[in-house]
């Protein structure tokens, strides 16, 4: 499935590369897009394709904290129509809930969820799309910049946490993101004090909420909860019980498992498929992480043996877990 985004994610992408002496017409033209992507008001580019000029730019700028330094620009108005309303509500937990509601009429490609345990909020960042460094870090950016539209701007999180490794020069990544920063985590995104979700957002007029939301709801409907992200959650929590079947997630959804099926194939996905989707995802996140033993990596992802993990890594990566960690190592030297 080819992902969109909204060609607000590259709000002051021309001004940044001019500003560090590379050519942005040059860089779009390398990834089969020009000026006119960027000026036409709110269109629609392919995620992977932004995905993949952030990365050029930041190796033709040799400035290895582009994306980061992208998400110093943002807004809540990047947001387009979503801000409208998010800025509205009451609170920063409600502002939250419509960001998180409609985040697919700005980027199609985005996963994000909100947990909430022993005082402390998290929210949870993925892509679905092929991303790197930069695309990960211009988002964790972005929703940091957002929070803080809505708290104040002095507000900072308890933590940033960040799947990939430090690098040699912290110092943009502090001054965006705080001084609290976990480098090589597992999932990338913001840890922050949940009584903060319950603060007053500062942007709110009650005279317009309602205004707010009958546009927003006028011209999109929310995406629904779909189908298959439930039962992809349920297989990442299941993973690692060594107990994730088919009959598992349909005893869990209250279902039988031929609901499951159809629910499923209404996305054009098989519970197979789907479950080796989760594996990949998670093992690069896990075989990523440097520290972490890779068989406690094969336990993780619900498999027998090492050497069972072994083969199936090798057979959707091309190489061994072990080669695939170095090469990491190397990336990031």
């Amino acid at each position: 499935m080819k992902y969109l985004v909204r060609n607000a994610v590259l709000n002051g992408y021309v001004d940044l590369v001019r500003s560090l002496g590379a050519d942005p017409l040059r860089l779009l033209a390398s990834v089969g897009l020009d000026a006119s992507d960027l000026a036409t008001h709110s269109s629609w580019i392919p995620a992977d394709v932004a995905a993949e000029l952030l990365e050029q730019s930041a190796a033709a700028t040799g400035c290895e904290d582009f994306g980061l330094r992208l998400a110093e620009s943002r807004r809540l108005a990047t947001l387009g129509p979503i801000s409208l309303a998010a800025r509205e509500e009451p609170d920063v937990r409600s502002a939250l809930e419509v960001i998180m509601r409609y985040q697919h009429l700005h980027n199609e490609a985005l996963r994000s969820r909100l947990t909430e345990a022993n005082g402390l909020a998290t929210i949870h960042l993925a892509l679905d799309a092929g991303h790197g460094r930069q695309t990960t870090e211009l988002l964790v950016g972005a929703v940091h910049r957002y929070l803080q539209s809505l708290v104040g701007s002095g507000w900072k999180p308890v933590t940033a946490l960040l799947s990939r490794d430090a690098p040699a020069d912290t110092t943009t990544h502090h001054r965006i993101l705080g001084p609290a920063i976990r480098f090589g985590q597992e999932f990338n995104g913001i840890v922050f004090y949940a009584a903060d979700l319950d603060a007053p957002n500062k942007l709110s007029d009650p005279l317009l909420r309602p205004y707010a939301r009958q546009y927003l709801e006028a011209i999109a409907a929310p995406r629904p909860e779909a189908d298959v992200d439930r039962i992809r959650e349920l297989i990442e929590a299941l993973l690692p019980t060594g107990r994730c079947s088919l009959h598992r997630v349909a005893r869990s959804l209250g279902v039988d498992r031929k609901t499951v099926h159809r629910q499923l194939a209404r996305s054009g996905a098989t519970f197979s498929s789907v479950l080796n989707a989760v594996r990949v995802q998670l093992a690069q996140q896990y075989v990523g992480n440097q520290s972490r033993p890779l068989t406690q990596v094969a336990e993780l992802l619900g498999f027998t043996a090492p050497s069972v993990f072994s083969r199936w890594f090798r057979e959707e990566f091309g190489t061994s877990p072990s080669a695939w960690r170095a090469a990491r190592r190397r990336e990031s030297v």
